[in-house]
């Protein structure tokens, strides 16, 4: 279907403006741009009963958790461990303030975002590895936080399903922490994607190809790094005992393809999964629930699933 009619609005006044695409400005004013954009787009944040900041120890240095709590909970908590999204260059926590207070409150979940380390200053795999330190810390001081560590899930969108994938990877192997489900929102999957989906979405008022390869440039230190499973798990050689997942892609974005193949990949490897496409948006549309009735949508759809997955 055409690009739906909200998100051709937006499209339009993009272009009307000359709002100059991410790839085109220097780290520190795509970064200001690009947290302003979300935060105008994201709607209304929804209060939740509490949210508080934890300085916990990573692997190159302390880092940022932010935990939201669901108002009127009482017993320990199903978690989740949401990844912000951004190419790995770009967000922090407040990138999915919005989504997590959404969800906290949907799910009826303690929602944990971790201030992983940016590229290309920590280059892959250094949020990977942050990533890990924070799923580990949250089972770790599961008493002290109120959570039930058997009923964990971890979840992202773009970059942040990325880090999603590795992390399941990672925990897979590493015998744990335990994950009882996966949210992959449109994720990148494989640096080295050549799909219908990444040729045809070139439009510049839009996330594009050339956004992806802006990315992907920051988060290699060297492109062969890109064929390790942890920054391509598309590559992986072996996706089974992983945990139920549940993937959303956008028609309008160049990582839909790579999304789906994903999907299709955790399938075929004997993983539950359960798969959705929202027609006539583009990627980033998960985050933008305040101008785009589908990313509403899209966050009931994904709290519905982690409610069946975390009961």
């Amino acid at each position: 279907m055409p690009l739906h009619p909200q998100a051709e609005a937006l499209r339009a006044q993009r272009a009307r403006a000359g709002t100059p695409p991410l790839y085109t400005l220097g780290l520190a004013e795509a970064r200001a741009a690009d947290l302003a954009d979300i935060q105008a787009a994201a709607g209304n944040p929804e209060p939740v009963g509490a949210v508080e900041e934890h300085r916990i120890p990573g692997p190159g240095g302390e880092l940022t958790v932010r935990i939201y709590r669901p108002a009127g909970a009482a017993g320990r908590l199903p978690a989740l461990l949401y990844l912000f999204g951004g190419g790995w260059t770009l967000g922090s926590p407040d990138t999915s303030d919005a989504i997590c207070r959404s969800l906290t409150n949907a799910v009826g979940c303690v929602t944990a975002s971790v201030g992983y380390r940016l590229a290309p200053e920590h280059p892959f795999p250094a949020a990977v590895h942050d990533c890990r330190a924070a799923a580990r810390w949250l089972v770790e001081q599961a008493d002290s936080l109120g959570i039930d560590p058997a009923r964990l899930a971890v979840g992202g969108d773009s970059a942040g399903g990325n880090l999603t994938a590795a992390l399941t990877l990672i925990a897979r192997d590493e015998g744990g922490p335990a994950l009882r489900h996966q949210l992959l929102v449109y994720p990148n999957t494989d640096h080295r994607a050549d799909t219908a989906s990444l040729r045809e979405h070139d439009d510049p008022a839009l996330f594009n190809r050339r956004s992806v390869a802006w990315y992907w440039g920051h988060y290699l230190a060297d492109p062969a790094d890109g064929d390790h499973p942890h920054a391509s798990p598309l590559r992986a050689a072996d996706l089974s005992g992983l945990p139920p997942a549940t993937v959303i892609t956008a028609e309008y974005d160049p990582l839909r393809d790579e999304g789906e193949q994903y999907a299709e990949a955790l399938r075929a490897a004997g993983v539950p999964v359960e798969a959705r496409r929202y027609a006539g948006m583009p990627h980033g549309f998960f985050a933008m629930a305040g101008v785009l009735d589908a990313g509403g949508e899209a966050h009931e759809y994904a709290a519905q699933r982690l409610r069946e997955a975390l009961r």
